[in-house]
């Protein structure tokens, strides 16, 4: 009989599944948008233009948008305490000066949300080790070292997390971030699956444009990027404007004076042409046009004019919040009041699903019956 009984249990189990299933796949989820960003120093113009400029424009359309500030998990390799706080400040600064707006968007620190790691460990139960290997940034940045921590291992469940705690349903990132999106959607997939439909599947928002994909100034075969040793090969959102004249000025383009865009033969000039597009809002065949007769050093001075010109405000009104941190502080709590908010109903939900909600069901019956009993 306790056989029989089981039996009949694991079929109701499994057609209870299957329609959650079914109701995943017809379900009907409110657009909401997530995304987030390490604070590992100031961001360069690769960052801005190829990320956070899409975040203001996102927000100013009027989506559903909540922007992470993810120190979690930039302490999967090694930070210091100071400098980690500094530059947690330094990248709401930046973020509010390059157009984030607190009314249009929730904008807050991870840590300060516990429900994160709390949602990272039971989606890290669902998803396996063979799995974690495979995911490229892993095998990136595990090759340079002698001893791999378990963050840079696991860090990728967390971001899972992140987007799946905010129910995201379109998620903006580079195309160096798709495989880790694709393990968000796969543990999102297996949780509905088991437990019922809780989240949505969130598909990758990514850019089809030149902005995310900027060259080095020192050397265009290679992205821009901060780690790089020489700083020269970017211009960071702070650069003076003497400075951004001088990163310029010893760009790499090639030794035809006549200005062209040919990415393929002449990276190096095309990456100015980019670079000088995205900020004044100009094609590049306008550009072209406009370029006509001047050799690359007198269109290099070009550039310098209409990134500083781009530029300057943001970097005067970084400087204006870094001096008053109690703004910005007031800023950073409300957005995290906000974020603890619907990241609670979602972790509740979780719980209640993955049945760690035994005591909360005991005191819930036991309020029930001495209702009953008056």
């Amino acid at each position: 009989m306790l056989k029989l009984s089981y039996q009949v249990v694991r079929r109701l189990s499994v057609s209870v599944h299957r329609c959650h299933s079914l109701e995943t796949k017809t379900h009907t989820w409110p657009r909401k948008i997530f995304s987030g960003v390490q604070p590992t120093g100031c961001l360069h113009i690769g960052n801005y233009l190829g990320a956070v400029k899409r975040w203001v424009d996102l927000q100013n359309a009027g989506e559903d948008v909540t922007y992470c500030i993810v120190d979690l998990h930039s302490i999967t390799l090694p930070q210091e305490p100071e400098i980690l706080r500094h530059n947690c400040l330094q990248m709401a600064a930046t973020l509010l000066a390059c157009g984030i707006d607190p009314m249009k968007a929730t904008l807050f620190v991870q840590s300060a949300v516990p429900q994160h790691a709390e949602l990272s460990w039971i989606l890290g139960c669902m998803t396996t080790m063979a799995r974690l290997t495979h995911l490229p940034q892993y095998k990136e940045k595990s090759a340079k070292l002698k001893e791999i921590p378990l963050g840079l291992y696991i860090y990728p469940v967390l971001q899972a997390a992140d987007i799946m705690l905010y129910k995201a349903t379109h998620v903006p990132v580079g195309e160096d971030q798709v495989q880790h999106l694709q393990l968000a959607q796969s543990l999102a997939r297996a949780f509905n699956n088991r437990f019922g439909t809780t989240f949505p599947f969130c598909e990758a928002k990514v850019s089809d444009d030149t902005s995310s994909r900027l060259k080095s100034l020192r050397d265009p075969a290679k992205k821009m990027s901060k780690s790089d040793p020489d700083p020269k090969s970017c211009i960071m959102l702070t650069d003076e404007p003497k400075v951004i004249q001088e990163k310029i000025k010893k760009s790499v383009t090639d030794f035809t004076s006549e200005v062209t865009f040919d990415p393929e033969k002449r990276p190096g000039v095309a990456n100015l042409i980019t670079i000088h597009s995205l900020t004044s809002g100009k094609t590049p065949a306008e550009i072209f046009v406009e370029a006509k007769g001047l050799n690359t050093g007198q269109y290099k001075q070009q550039v310098t004019e209409a990134l500083v010109e781009h530029l300057n405000p943001i970097r005067i009104q970084i400087g204006r919040y870094m001096d008053d941190p109690n703004y910005l502080t007031a800023i950073i709590e409300n957005g995290c009041e906000k974020a603890r908010s619907t990241a609670e109903r979602t972790i509740t939900e979780v719980k209640e699903k993955v049945g760690m909600n035994a005591f909360s069901v005991i005191r819930q019956q036991a309020i029930r019956r001495k209702e009953l009993a008056k």
